[in-house]
């Protein structure tokens, strides 16, 4: 059986993935925090986005070599994983090991992540937070960014109340912090 991971995400001090405009501009990571992540991301077998999670990371799926040794190592990290895209506003996903599930219920996530030989590591608030509030998830890791974003998507869905223990807790260079934890 799989680990379920929710990460993969930046997140404000205040708890924001995003603002009210949907900008999340702040919470790019500069080359050693990206070369940092994809020493988090080898473990994954599996990606479970939402729409707008796919829009974002889909230029890794046609990213240019030689723009930075970090990205570029991300990429093959991402074109070597399956993705599962989940969407109500999609019709469907043509983009490399990728399938589509219009609709991805708690419990199929688990049947996914218990299929699966290492971590699924699903992406996005809104596609984490059934998982979340159903207390399936295993882990969550974020890296929180030195930035206030004074309201907009929220990291963790309303009403979620867990105890976590702290697993990893790491200090990077550009200010931010990475933290891992454990659910019961």
């Amino acid at each position: 059986m799989g680990t379920l991971r929710y990460g993969l995400m930046s997140c404000s001090l205040d708890g924001y993935v995003a603002d009210a405009t949907g900008d999340f501009d702040w919470g790019a990571p500069d080359d050693a925090v990206h070369a940092f992540i994809n020493d988090r991301v080898r473990d994954v077998r599996t990606f479970v986005v939402g729409r707008h999670m796919f829009d974002t990371m889909r230029v890794w799926d046609t990213w240019a070599p030689g723009q930075s040794d970090a990205a570029d190592e991300f990429a093959e990290i991402w074109r070597g994983i399956d993705k599962i895209v989940c969407s109500d506003s999609l019709g469907a996903v043509d983009a490399p090991r990728t399938t589509f599930e219009p609709r991805l219920t708690p419990d199929r996530l688990a049947e996914i992540a218990a299929a699966t030989d290492g971590v699924v590591e699903v992406s996005g608030p809104t596609t984490a937070a059934g998982a979340l509030r159903a207390g399936l998830v295993d882990e969550m890791t974020v890296r929180v960014v030195p930035h206030v974003a004074g309201g907009g998507l929220r990291l963790l869905p309303d009403g979620m109340q867990a105890d976590l223990t702290r697993a990893e807790c790491v200090p990077l260079d550009d200010g931010s912090v990475f933290l891992r934890y454990t659910l019961p």
